[in-house]
């Protein structure tokens, strides 16, 4: 296999670890010193998965829609960019729903002693919907509740907070364009060397 193929192949085997559970799949990604920065944590790659596996314990699942990932490697750096569509089942006041939140989930890889692991894992929120699964349900939600909650990821952060999880005001978002522009450039410069 390239290298193209073993990155693309890394990122797409954690998030598959992490939709179904194979958690020694989804670390076998990670470098132990990686740092993961997302709705609903913040710290290393290893914390990250263990954290994931606790989250489906309390019934909190996800799955991920992915598209095609833009890959680019420089020595034994790699950058690669996992459009991505998080998919929640989950209920609003009786009323079963599909939340749908859409990211482009960014990575920065590192090859070690011939290696790829994943390095950093950041997310950059595009949009959000929540929707009743069966057609004709009336869904409702008050529109204060959302407000205090950037409108990239508002449903979502709403919906993680009711289940208990603690959400940053300060992601990446394409509400930012700026700061989203700079994280980009940054990215780039590092993978350049």
């Amino acid at each position: 296999m390239t290298d193209i193929d073993v990155v693309t192949q890394t990122v797409l085997l954690e998030r598959q670890g992490r939709d179904r559970g194979w958690w020694d799949q989804m670390r076998s990604c990670y470098w132990p010193d990686s740092t993961v920065t997302l709705s609903w944590y913040r710290g290393d790659g290893p914390g990250f998965v263990d954290a994931s596996e606790a989250m489906s314990g309390r019934g909190d699942a996800s799955v991920h829609r992915l598209s095609p990932p833009a890959v680019r490697i420089v020595g034994d750096r790699a950058f690669v960019e996992l459009p991505a569509c998080v998919e929640v089942r989950t209920e609003v006041d009786g009323v079963t729903a599909d939340l749908v939140s859409c990211t482009r989930v960014v990575h920065r890889l590192e090859r070690r002693a011939g290696q790829w692991r994943i390095l950093t894992l950041d997310c950059v929120y595009e949009r959000d919907t929540l929707t009743p699964a069966v057609p004709g349900t009336h869904l409702s939600v008050p529109p204060e509740q959302l407000t205090a909650y950037r409108a990239p990821y508002a449903l979502l952060a709403w919906h993680l907070a009711r289940r208990g999880y603690e959400v940053s005001d300060g992601l990446l978002g394409d509400d930012q364009p700026d700061r989203t522009a700079a994280f980009y450039t940054e990215t780039l410069d590092w993978l350049r060397g």
